[in-house]
């Protein structure tokens, strides 16, 4: 089972609510935009012009919420902007999700989104009369972050099919792993090895989803038996701040930590990824190392964005 949603309802063209809603025709159109945005996005500066896109977070954000404003801003739109929304905004007060998205309809074309409850991008689109983002929902998806992501492969390996990929940490809290595996799940012949702490494995409903499908995928508690297998080796940070005690994430974290001696038993043409922000999972010496990818899958969530919006607002 996916996210209580459906997916037949969910239009890429007017909401980004969950990845399992974007098809390969999409990405197509996604992808080729980003790559000319890449090279040179001065033809598409005016693309925004009197276009106003609220940033509404309700969680901490350096990479998603700097990318998407730049993102806004180099194609001639406007940004208003909430941060922490919890404590400086209505909400504070008492204010619904559905009464401050209301609100900011007033005010915005469209809204990016993100927010600590696993739902509130479904919530957000059911009171919206404009396109709502999906920027991260509680533990659920971050459906930007997987396009961005898929970006990043593509670039290196010139296909999404046929591809083995590790994905290492807090597969149970963390959001990004499900938004990728779904959307890379659509495509030909790709294997999943999930590596995580026993209180932190992958969530039945992915594992259901990739046996509806016959995809392959293994569990494995051991990274340095993987990383010799993969060709994309996803690393995640334990999610802290999701935990139900203390004592559970010390259960959890440094469980598993990329340096040059474990990353050196990789395939010469594999690459490391992660969403960032990290802790201590990849050692700062693995940055010089020809493999990482992370700085500029980062990079590419500018331009995927970009192309995003572009694609957004022209079907709006």
């Amino acid at each position: 089972m996916t996210d209580l949603i459906n997916l037949k309802k969910v239009n890429p063209k007017k909401n980004i609510v969950l990845s399992q809603q974007f098809t390969k025709e999409y990405l197509d159109i996604i992808f080729k935009l980003s790559t000319q945005m890449k090279k040179d996005y001065s033809k598409f500066i005016s693309t925004l012009k009197g276009k106003v896109v609220a940033m509404l977070f309700y969680e901490a954000s350096t990479r998603t919420r700097f990318s998407f404003e730049s993102a806004v801003l180099r194609l001639g739109g406007s940004c208003i902007t909430i941060e922490n929304a919890n404590e400086f905004s209505s909400v504070s007060k008492g204010e619904t999700l559905e009464d401050t998205i209301k609100m900011a309809n007033n005010y915005a074309d469209i809204i990016v989104l993100r927010h600590f409850e696993d739902d509130s991008t479904k919530r957000a689109v059911s009171v919206s009369d404009v396109p709502i983002i999906n920027a991260g929902s509680g533990k659920s998806q971050h459906p930007t972050q997987a396009l961005l992501d898929l970006f990043t492969i593509y670039e290196e390996f010139g296909t999404l099919s046929n591809l083995k990929i590790a994905v290492v940490g807090d597969l149970l809290r963390g959001r990004t792993c499900d938004s990728m595996v779904y959307l890379l799940s659509k495509f030909e012949n790709n294997i999943f090895y999930f590596v995580s702490p026993l209180n932190s494995k992958v969530k039945e409903s992915l594992k259901e989803h990739l046996k509806e499908n016959n995809i392959n995928f293994y569990e494995n508690d051991s990274l340095e038996q993987v990383l010799p297998e993969v060709d994309v080796c996803y690393m995640t940070r334990v999610q802290k701040e999701r935990f139900s005690t203390k004592e559970e994430y010390e259960e959890a974290k440094g469980k598993y930590i990329l340096d040059n001696r474990n990353v050196n038993i990789m395939k010469d043409k594999a690459i490391i990824m992660h969403p960032l922000p990290r802790v201590d999972e990849i050692s700062v010496e693995v940055d010089t190392n020809k493999r990482a990818r992370y700085f500029e899958q980062a990079k590419n969530g500018l331009y995927v964005r970009m192309a995003l919006l572009k694609n957004l607002v022209e079907n709006n």
